[in-house]
């Protein structure tokens, strides 16, 4: 494999002697693992890891295999890592924390020479362990999917898991039947590699529904000797998406107010195929207008409106099919701070990518952090968690 970075498992500078588990024998290690993609490990691990600083400074973190990731001095970090690294100050090298990164071809490279590449990353992964567990009370290790992603090269959640002597913790989708199902499976994969598998966490319930699946779901885990932690509900401003994330999302690029309009919340989105009165009317805060730029009667209906209004109703605009309007009318939106953007789509499939978007936490969604946090401190027995560990004190959030 080429030495790309230098978190790659088959770096030339690696040891002749090679690690098979971590020297860290006393850090407690949580692992946080999922049903499947997008099912809250992020979540849980920056709510987590705030209730346990709640009572020491010495928690410790580290994301072992990650799907994506960002360069950072030379190194291919996690974004997950990132994010918590920014909201917490871990003090904790970031390749410590995210010591693999699964590029495109890292499958391919692997079966290069399988028995001498998976030692290596046995190797990397325990080295940057020990690094990130060193003078800890705890740390949060957080998975990548479901318990058997990465078996592909022999290092699963439950090879993982397994390898760092951890205790797991799954999270899994809301609902009943399938949440149920699903643990069931993952938990048999854990137990199968001989990892304790301390509890589950429903994540995304409805509202109106948490009653119900708290109640069938632990008369459910409990047959199967997996406690109920908790169930968080559905938090909507988790699910909704930042204006730059969009931008991101449909490769568009800002003509207007770009540092005013970033952080923009987007509530609801409107495609201009209607006339600038119907438009209007459906204004609300935080409102994302999508249209062609040549419906000059909408842009100059937006220009009107945030002039006549005192609270901002419309959070941005996108110009689709790579139409701008006339220079004079983009003269007047430069006098705006109305955030504005382009992109070569049209205006129906730039919708249908917003609204199909997989919205995560980014270390810019300062709003966000303070509700990950209080979603765990209402809705978690972090108690239980602790004792399953044997710890003295009680977590108190």
């Amino acid at each position: 494999m080429p030495s790309k970075a230098n978190n790659n498992p088959c770096s030339a500078d690696q040891p002749s002697a090679y690690l098979t588990a971590p020297r860290n024998k006393t850090t407690k290690r949580i692992f946080i693992a999922a049903t499947r993609m997008n099912d809250g490990k992020t979540t849980t691990s920056l709510a987590l890891f705030a209730a346990l600083r709640a009572i020491t400074d010495r928690v410790g973190f580290i994301k072992p295999v990650g799907q994506r990731f960002i360069e950072l001095d030379g190194h291919q970090i996690d974004e997950d890592t990132v994010l918590l690294n920014q909201t917490f100050n871990v003090m904790v090298p970031m390749q410590a924390m995210s010591p693999i990164a699964i590029h495109p071809n890292f499958t391919r490279e692997y079966f290069g020479n399988p028995a001498a590449n998976h030692a290596r990353l046995i190797d990397i992964m325990c080295r940057a362990f020990d690094r990130a567990a060193y003078e800890k009370d705890y740390i949060i290790i957080e998975g990548t999917g479901h318990a058997g992603v990465g078996s592909v090269f022999n290092l699963s959640n439950a090879d993982v898991a397994k390898r760092l002597d951890a205790k797991v913790i799954i999270v899994a989708k809301g609902g009943i039947g399938r949440p149920v199902d699903e643990i069931a499976l993952n938990k048999a994969l854990f137990q199968a590699a001989g990892v304790d598998v301390i509890g589950a966490i429903i994540n995304k319930v409805i509202p109106e529904k948490m009653n119900e699946v708290q109640k069938f779901c632990k008369l459910a885990l409990d047959r199967m000797g997996v406690p109920l932690l908790g169930c968080m509900p559905v938090e909507a401003t988790l699910l909704r998406p930042s204006l730059n994330q969009i931008v991101n999302e449909i490769g568009g690029r800002w003509v207007n107010a770009e540092a005013h309009g970033r952080r923009e919340r987007i509530n609801k989105v409107i495609i201009g195929a209607m006339t600038a009165k119907g438009l209007l009317d459906l204004l609300e805060r935080g409102t994302l207008i999508i249209t062609p730029g040549d419906r000059e009667d909408i842009i100059l209906a937006a220009i009107a409106t945030e002039s006549l209004t005192v609270e901002r109703t419309i959070s941005g605009i996108i110009l689709t099919r790579d139409v701008l309007p006339h220079p004079k009318l983009m003269e007047l939106l430069g006098r705006t701070t109305i955030p504005v953007v382009v992109c070569s789509k049209e205006s129906y499939k730039v919708a249908s990518l917003v609204n199909n978007m997989t919205v995560k936490t980014q270390p810019d969604d300062h709003d966000k952090i303070p509700i990950i946090k209080n979603l765990l401190k209402k809705n978690i027995d972090m108690p239980a968690i602790q004792n399953a560990f044997e710890a003295r004190n009680v977590i108190e959030i």
